[in-house]
């Protein structure tokens, strides 16, 4: 068996990106398999919580975790097939979600480059199923390898068993129990681009037109001037999940609110969270030593030294506000610890 090196006392505050300040019980970087089969097997941690954090990015610490940490450093990106469509790439958990985007555009594959910039670690993206610029990380995954804590296990998940949906897939529900080791793509050769969502279609023709490494640029580009950079001011990205009504509700609220923006979707209609909590009158409203960003109203800040039990009375008041003005109910997309 293994031995597993265990921090104990761990500090959290430079690995999470809000920057709140955490201790966890213990803390303890894995490869693969064998690691976690260590890990589980150790009698010290018996019975013990456990949590999977990557990049830290999209969590809200709310005190110190009695329990273990559990950090992804596996980086490894092999090819496993290719055909004349398309390439299929296994990488590994631990490699940060950006790096692999900006590999897939450099080498001319497609089906992630909308998906550039966002913060956190491979093995995240199935989890969070996700998404930026109309494109979705499910669009694009074969399969996921997974560690059961309850068989010891490794098991294959295909992408239907991944039950992916709005932010959301298995691992968020019946397999919470499982860590992810590896997730496969199928990104095709000849890629379909889509650039109808929001100003990157402008962004991309200023560029000279539709091309991975165009897209790229352009969602770089429109991050970085909407977005706070985390390492200056601690935030998650996007707090807040855009909430999916009926038909017949969307249609209510254009008739008040004709420049609504709306995206349908298989579930109903798709609201813009960001833009319901800059019209509740919330874009660069400060509590204390948080606040809703004065740029991206659908992102929370921590101005520094915030606790999670700040930003969480900040979201609440949010919630609330939108609720009063639109009847309509925000849910974080943020994972509370």
């Amino acid at each position: 068996m293994k031995r597993i090196e265990i921090e104990h006392n761990k500090e959290l505050k430079p690995l999470n990106t809000f920057g709140i300040a955490a201790r966890a019980s213990g803390f303890v970087a894995f490869r693969d398999r064998g690691d976690l089969a260590a890990i589980f097997a150790d009698p010290s941690w018996s019975g013990k919580s456990w949590y999977v954090m990557s990049g830290g990015s999209n969590i809200l610490l709310t005190g110190d975790y009695d329990g273990l940490i559990l950090h992804p450093v596996a980086r490894a990106i092999e090819e496993v097939e290719r055909d004349g469509e398309a390439v299929t790439l296994r990488v590994q958990a631990g490699l940060a979600w950006d790096e692999l985007v900006a590999y897939c555009v450099t080498n001319g594959y497609g089906g992630l480059e909308n998906l550039s910039g966002i913060p956190g670690f491979v093995g995240a993206a199935p989890v969070q199923n996700i998404g930026a610029y109309g494109a979705e990380v499910k669009d694009t995954i074969a399969e996921v390898e997974a560690y059961r804590f309850d068989t010891g296990v490794v098991q294959s998940f295909t992408n239907a068993e991944c039950r992916f949906g709005y932010r959301d897939s298995v691992f968020k529900h019946e397999e919470r129990g499982s860590v992810i080791l590896s997730v496969t793509f199928r990104l095709p050769l000849r890629p379909h681009f889509s650039i109808g969502y929001g100003d990157l279609s402008r962004e991309v023709e200023a560029l000279g037109g539709a091309s991975l490494s165009a897209i790229r640029q352009a969602v770089l580009s429109i991050r970085a001037a909407k977005l706070p950079d985390p390492k200056v001011l601690g935030n998650s990205g996007s707090f807040f999940k855009n909430p999916v009504v009926s038909e017949q509700e969307a249609e209510a609220l254009r008739c008040n609110y004709p420049d609504m923006p709306v995206y349908l979707v298989p579930t109903g209609v798709k609201l813009a969270a960001g833009w319901l909590i800059d019209r509740a009158g919330l874009k660069g409203y400060r509590q204390g030593r948080v606040g809703v960003h004065e740029k991206q109203a659908l992102v929370l800040v921590n101005y520094g030294g915030a606790t999670g039990g700040e930003v969480l009375a900040l979201a609440d008041h949010v919630i609330v506000a939108v609720r009063e003005r639109f009847g309509v109910s925000l849910v974080p997309e943020v994972n509370v610890l």
